[in-house]
């Protein structure tokens, strides 16, 4: 049979197999985190987070086409942009597995037997199909991020060097080698994980051209390897745009040019060398010199992808991250200084104290109206107790407290070189990074984000209370793992066919499986160095290190001819080559599809399409709302732009608040929504101006307007101004005590508060500023609420943390997703135990009417935010049936429990859904609901007692209390459900509830009665 032939078909199959695999379980709309902002972003042409990724925008734009015209499908076509993409890095993945195993097994000019065929072909197969339905990356195939096309570019290019090598004593075969070059430089333009493959491209290089390989040649490749890495992660990507950025300033500054002269000059310039570098090449006959120049000018029209920013962001699209339109912004947003910098080789620890501030910091240029202005310097901290490798580094107080639990460090300890090196191996790599490699290949317990506590979002460790290896017996697990659809079982099984292919391939091909060693090092265990991550991470990282699982893949793809040689040598070649791909698709691919598909398939969910509708159909019209975090701000970003829906709404994200970029373009009119009540000029907000000003407490008596305080904070006059340390004079805050006069008619007819209400209407809105400081963007805030005058309705998203309120809490009242800041009167007449304001009629019609619930109740999976926001519904439903019962409305009532008994799975997503469920449960009691009530409390009491016994064991097994928030909660409110069963007359229930109490207590030994019921 014809080798190509056979090769060519076996891969297409397994891109067809891959590609129906991730369409049919893709997420029909926009998913949370970053997907939101780039499907508005790739539908409209704008410009994302930092650093960007403009050619992946380009490519989503293009598969956005086949919605035609019907932009509720946009979001759909996109994910299948992610689809393809994933199924063409399968493809791929089998086509380097096949010549690996071809090059190791077939000498050259050697007749390929049948039997070796089929060894071939099932080994990229089952390498291929494995990495097919591994959990990382089957993650990022169903959505429209980054992470999908980033790794099919890394497939291609390692791909490409295996054909160079096949080719490369072929006239012209290095065109391979400049193919990977512009590869390399489009990828820029997706994400950088695909230069990591670097090195190991090094060294195959290396191996091809000297056949024969020395320690010094080994370790001088390495060393090349990594500079070229360096070269164009630094040279190319970074000091490129640094060198324009610096000409510009020189002739825009010192020449008195144009903006830009001195960018096109500097072009031009390089255009210049580069020809005659390749020029001079040629004609002397230097053939690496001459690689190396025309790999770096393919390199550069890769990366010239990214002009598209600057031609974007020149036009002032809605979304404009950054607005990088000139050299010097453009050259931030490329470092991506947003999000600071970390230390690396050489810094301080958590704990060490700052000495003092480096003089002759970098400075910060800014563009002006005729020249670039300095808008401060580069502020470098100078500390004490410095350290190599500093890997706790972070002084946050949770992110110190995690580094002395996590190392048993004392508070008086300055961890050492020891110490950090130990943070490394124990938690960023052991903890960290193993966990998601096992997750990939041996299994995992749950969905749940894991913070280090042995219980929530582990591997299927052999631990002794979580003995996962009981086929079968699963009454010794809790609900939280038994429950999860994420709850996978592989049984060692793809990680163990993975080490025998790594095993067999250095005893075969010790050269190629170094560099499959490599490219598994750098695109896994360097990653961890280079970011050097903290503790308390907001969502699972795994996605950074898909390329590493993808290596291991391919020796669980040689794993097939480990079996065949090792296990099954006694068969004819044949048979035992079958034998061999048959179990190898059974212990890898089979095995990963079936335990994985339920917890991948979000073909049913519309959990964030719909949240973000519910967020804005929360809001009045013309309303201002400010949002938080990403999944309060993407989602809604999407579903503005791309569907159009409420456009009227201005969002305004608190995260983004404080950059004079943002706020610009809060002063535009966007959509349907006019400019915003910003009376501040540029000049007072500009970057440099006002960033942060401080509180110095004059002891005024009574409050102040608000519109004063607005004023002097943006006062120019010297005597309005206090000196700071450095001999500079910045605005302050005199006082924390602020109110805005209400003038109850504009309230009324603006439609703040209806006629009806007039009567609770506040002459004065008074409260206390929360913070110690005021930065431009609580500035803008203030210059919103001050001169706002009523006509637009402002909301804080529920899910903003109340330090963001600024002190407003009592003036906010919920409607929904959102809280309307309303000048009423505080009800201070009563004291409920979870007091929040409610605007019961507008949260009743949004909850019964307008809201839609993501097929919350019939998806086939919910993924963490996703059962997060489960409970975020239920909260509402039950504050919304006791507001109601207390305004003697039950019949209402009853109607929104069955709305949430309609729509609103029943199941526990943790200990958090406890808490929600106790308070429906009350509420249901108030209804006479009895049965419904005990069902909700029984429920919750069988779920707390087997969460807590598991929590038991593992504690037992460690030495030291495990998880003791959740004991405490579960036990607080497992007393609280035994008094409300016993008060509603249900002695039944609250003696069944009684027994689990006792039970637990003796467990923990009496550890609730020594905290105290101290509300969780």
């Amino acid at each position: 049979m014809n080798y190509s032939k056979v090769n060519n078909i076996v891969g297409w199959i397994c891109f067809l197999i891959a590609t129906i695999t991730y369409v049919l379980t893709l997420e029909p709309s926009a998913s949370f985190w970053d997907c939101g902002e780039f499907i508005a972003s790739a539908y409209r042409m704008q410009v994302v987070h930092q650093p960007g990724a403009p050619l992946f925008l380009m490519i989503q734009r293009f598969f956005s086409i086949f919605a035609f015209g019907d932009v509720t499908k946009i979001a759909y076509w996109m994910n299948i942009g992610s689809a393809v993409s994933s199924g063409a890095t399968i493809m791929f993945l089998f086509w380097t597995i096949t010549a690996l195993a071809k090059k190791t097994l077939v000498k050259p000019g050697e007749v390929i037997l049948k039997s070796t065929l089929i060894s071939i072909m099932g080994a990229g197969a089952v390498g291929a199909l494995a990495y097919t339905f591994s959990d990382s990356f089957w993650f990022s195939a169903v959505e429209s991020e980054v992470y999908a096309q980033s790794s099919l570019f890394t497939a291609i290019v390692f791909w490409a060097i295996l054909k160079w090598e096949s080719h490369a004593d072929e006239p012209r075969a290095d065109r391979w080698l400049l193919f990977i070059a512009y590869i390399m430089g489009l990828s820029i333009g997706i994400h950088l994980l695909n230069l990591l493959t670097i090195p190991a491209i090094a060294f195959v290089y290396y191996f091809r051209r000297t056949g024969k390989a020395t320690t010094a040649g080994i370790f001088k490749t390495l060393i090349v390897g990594i500079l070229i890495l360096a070269v164009i992660q630094y040279g190319i990507i970074q000091y490129l745009v640094s060198f324009g950025a610096y000409f510009d300033l020189f002739f825009v500054n010192t020449l008195g040019l144009g903006f830009g002269t001195g960018v096109l000059f500097f072009a031009i310039v390089l255009i210049g060398l580069l020809v005659w570098g390749i020029r001079y090449s040629i004609k002397h006959q230097k053939k690496l010199l001459n690689l190396g120049l025309i790999s770096t000018v393919l390199i550069i029209f890769g990366y010239a992808s990214f002009s598209m920013i600057i031609i974007r962001a020149k036009a002032d699209p809605n979304l404009n991250n950054s607005a990088p339109k000139d050299a010097f912004s453009f050259l931030s947003y490329l470092n991506r200084e947003q999000y600071g910098d970390r230390p690396l080789g050489y810094g301080p620890n958590y704990n060490s104290e700052r000495t003092g501030i480096k003089e002759g910091g970098k400075t910060i240029w800014r563009k002006g109206n005729d020249k670039y202005e300095k808008a401060g310097t580069k502020t470098e901290y100078e500390y004490s107790n410095n350290t190599l490798l500093p890997r706790m580094y972070s002084d946050d107080a949770p992110h110190a407290a995690f580094y002395k639990e996590w190392m048993h460090l004392d508070d008086a300890k300055k961890p050492n070189l020891v110490d950090n090196v130990g943070f490394l191996f124990s938690y960023q790599i052991g903890y960290m990074y193993m966990r998601y490699f096992g997750w990939n290949f041996i299994g995992r317990q749950n969905d749940e984000q894991g913070q280090g506590s042995g219980y929530e979002g582990e591997w299927l460790s052999g631990i002794k209370a979580f003995d996962s290896w009981k086929i079968g017996d699963q009454s010794h697990l809790p609900p939280s793992t038994v429950d999860n659809k994420a709850y996978n079982r592989f049984f060692f099984l793809p990680l163990i066919i993975g080490l025998l292919g790594a095993i067999w391939h250095f005893q075969r091909n010790q050269k190629d499986a170094g560099v499959v060693a490599l490219l598994f090092f750098f695109t896994g265990i360097a990653i961890v160095l280079y970011l050097n991550q903290k503790p308390l991470e907001p969502r699972e990282r795994d996605y950074a290190y898909v390329g590493s699982f993808y290596a291991f893949a391919i020796w669980i793809g040689l794993g097939v001819l480990a079996i065949r040689e090792w296990v099954l040598k006694k068969l004819t070649p044949t048979t035992g080559a079958i034998g061999a791909t048959v179990i190898g698709l059974l212990v890898a691919p089979v095995i990963m599809a079936e335990q994985g598909w339920d917890d991948h398939d979000r073909s049913t969910k519309m959990v964030a399409h719909d949240i973000a509708l519910d967020y804005l159909q929360s809001c009045a019209p013309n309303a201002i709302l400010f949002t938080y975090g990403d999944n309060d701000t993407y989602p809604l970003w999407y579903i503005q732009e791309v569907e159009n829906v409420r456009p009227d709404v201005r969002i305004v994200n608190l995260s983004l608040f404080d950059t004079d970029w943002y706020i610009n373009g809060l002063r535009q009119k966007q959509n349907e929504s006019a400019p915003l009540p910003i009376t501040m000029k540029p000049e007072q907000y500009v970057q440099g101006e006002r960033d942060v000003m401080p509180f110095d407490d004059y002891k005024i008596a009574g409050s102040i307007e608000l519109k004063t305080i607005v004023d002097l904070l943006l006062s120019n006059d010297d005597s309005d101004k206090v000196a700071m340390q450095d001999g500079t004079k910045s605005n302050f805050l005199p006082t924390k005590n602020f109110k805005i006069t209400v003038d109850p008619q504009q309230v009324i007819s603006t439609g703040t508060v209806s006629a009806a209400d007039a009567a609770k209407i506040t002459p004065e809105m008074d409260w206390t500023f929360n913070k110690g400081y005021v930065t431009k963007g609580t500035l803008a805030m203030l210059d919103i609420l001050a001169h706002n005058n009523w006509k637009r309705p402002i909301y804080f998203a529920s899910t903003v943390p109340s330090e963001q309120y600024n002190g407003l809490d009592k003036y906010l009242y919920n409607e929904g997703l959102a809280l309307h800041l309303m000048p009423l009167k505080p009800d201070t007449t009563t004291n409920q135990e979870r007091a929040e304001q409610l605007n019961t009629p507008v949260l009743y019609n949004n909850v019964m009417t307008k809201f839609k619930w993501g097929n919350m109740k019939t998806a086939t999976y919910l993924d963490p935010q996703s059962s997060d926001d489960t409970f975020i519904f239920t909260n509402i439903f039950s504050n919304l049936a006791g507001s109601l019962i207390k305004e003697g409305k039950n019949t209402e009532a009853k109607k929104v429990v069955d709305k949430y008994y309609e729509i609103m799975p029943q199941r526990f997503f943790g200990l958090r859904t406890v808490v929600v469920k106790y308070y429906m449960a009350e509420n249901l009691y108030k209804l006479g609901e009895t049965a419904r009530a005990n069902e909700i409390l029984t429920q919750s009491g069988d779920y707390i007692n087997k969460e807590l016994i598991f929590l038991s064991d593992i504690s037992k097994s460690k030495g030291s209390l495990t998880g003791s928030q959740n004991v405490q909660t579960g036990l607080y409110y497992l007393d609280r459900m035994i008094k409300t069963s016993k008060a509603a007359g249900q002695e039944k229930v609250s003696t069944q509830l009684g027994k689990i109490f006792s039970g637990l207590e003796a467990k923990f030994s009496g550890y609730y009665a020594q905290q105290g019921p101290t509300e969780q």
